[in-house]
């Protein structure tokens, strides 16, 4: 015992704060390298879970995932019983200080507060969304989709909510991911839904164009659309309930249910206050090691900036995917091993009723705002063999550089099974490979899954022959 103690003693401590993707990853690979008489971990969470598919909350609500917890892949209590990692929920961190290394405390159910030293910190405090100062924001049945408790309220106003045959009327400000992807929840649940958005086509990280097919394939569903327009204010009753969305154009759409989907931003106040340095998206700047520029503070997830594989600029990209890996990097790095982070090209993909939507690299105006000199070309096709059951249109966009044919982008709307061919575009694209090389390159194909030429390949055949034409002309670089 008094071996134990001793060595318990001269234990580094790890203080995480955030226990959704970035944090338990970085807690989980520290431990992997780290046993617990080594390196001891405490993980500060001010909600009640930890590790949860917030990406999955939408479904939740639509009812397509039953039960809330099959969004929780690993509990508090299997943290602290699998990996000796000491999870403290309902905990809010409310200040650091780096030159102590300690953090303060906050026990949000007893309300008592505490110093904890650390000797290492990693700050995974991801993101929050955005609310503009609109009027009647705060009001009754308003509501983002952000967290689980979120989505737990969301779904017991649905419940609650509407006419008495089920459904009711629904405004979701905001045609990104969430948006779209909280509309289709809603109107599989009965409800009449709008979507409102400034711009003239939903996806602004889409090229127009491809963003006008989502708008067609979105004509076909239960889904309205008011575009190219913006909420004004959210009007509320005299009981300061939701009644109605009034917009910038003079539409009012009456309203029961009001949901915020315009976007997050990095939840850095608490490392701001503490002195950490910002980038310049106003993300935390790390190095590719998550490292921050304070001794010992490290930091992952939503709440960081990353550098982009092609324009090799800070970019600030809130996604799941980049959370674990960023998280997992950091805890190498913590655990005595050496991990880097490799960068961004922002690859994603949703869904809304039937249209899939994907994309990966540059869009064709970042591209140009990069400084690259560009082409581009879409094709339309079919998912499977056109004489196979069960084909569904689908649309590719490439965009490359002129000159080189280097590819920059990828773009996909279609229908089932479209999406996930972004994968394939997104590893051409993080390999530098030029269009030619795409479409030389071996692949599969059977009749089941696509043409005997894969709409990706015509596209990068397509791409290929406007950099071959800009050559033969005198167009391709001296």
């Amino acid at each position: 015992m008094r071996a134990r103690q001793q060595i318990e003693g001269t234990r580094r401590r790890l203080v995480v704060i955030g226990g959704d993707a970035a944090g338990m990853s970085a807690a989980s690979a520290a431990r992997r390298l780290q046993g617990p008489f080594e390196l001891e971990i405490i993980a500060f969470e001010r909600g009640p879970d930890t590790s949860y598919s917030a990406c999955g909350i939408p479904y939740w609500i639509g009812d397509i995932v039953g039960e809330r917890d099959a969004l929780i892949a690993r509990t508090p209590a299997e943290f602290r019983e699998r990996q000796h990692i000491d999870v403290r929920t309902r905990s809010l961190v409310t200040a650091v200080d780096t030159a102590s290394r300690q953090v303060q405390v906050k026990d949000l159910d007893t309300g008592q507060a505490y110093p904890e030293r650390y000797d290492e910190l990693v700050i995974a405090t991801g993101s929050e969304p955005v609310r503009p100062p609109l009027p009647g924001i705060d009001g009754d049945g308003v509501f983002s989709v952000h967290t689980l408790a979120d989505g737990a309220a969301v779904r017991a106003a649905l419940d609650a909510g509407g006419s008495p045959a089920g459904g009711g009327r629904a405004v979701v400000i905001g045609a990104g991911y969430v948006g779209l992807e909280t509309a289709e929840a809603l109107a599989g649940r009965g409800w009449s839904v709008t979507i409102v958005d400034q711009s003239p086509t939903p996806m602004t990280t889409l090229d127009p164009d491809m963003g006008a097919r989502v708008v067609a394939g979105i004509e076909d569903t239960p889904i309205a659309l008011a575009l190219d327009d913006a909420a004004r204010e959210i009007v509320l009753d005299a009981a300061g309930h939701v009644s109605a969305v009034a917009t910038k154009s003079g539409r009012v759409l009456p309203a029961e249910l009001v949901i915020l989907g315009l976007g997050v931003r990095p939840a850095v106040a608490l490392a701001e206050a503490a002195g950490i340095a910002l980038g310049p998206t106003g993300a935390i700047a790390v190095d590719r090691r998550m490292r921050t520029r304070t001794e010992g503070v490290w930091a992952a997830g939503d709440c960081v900036e990353s550098l982009h594989v092609i324009t090799n600029r800070p970019v600030h990209i809130a996604l799941g995917t980049h959370a674990n890996k960023q998280g997992r990097v950091a805890g190498d790095n913590i655990g005595g091993g050496y991990s880097a982070f490799a960068g961004v090209l922002g690859t994603a993909a949703t869904k809304v009723c039937q249209i899939e939507i994907a994309r990966t690299g540059l869009s064709t105006q970042e591209a140009i705002e990069a400084g690259f000199d560009v082409v581009s070309a879409s094709v339309d096709s079919t998912t499977r063999a056109g004489y196979f059951p069960g084909n569904t249109p689908i649309c590719v966009k490439i965009i490359a550089e002129r000159g080189t044919g280097r590819m920059l982008g990828g773009q996909i709307v279609g229908g089932a099974q479209s999406a996930k061919r972004i994968d394939i575009l997104a590893i051409a694209i993080w390999n530098d490979m030029t269009a030619l090389e795409f479409f030389s390159a071996d692949q599969s194909y059977a009749p089941p899954f696509s043409p005997v030429w894969d709409p990706v390949v015509i596209a990068a055949r397509k791409t290929h022959d406007l950099v071959h034409q800009d050559a033969t002309r005198g167009g391709g670089p001296d």
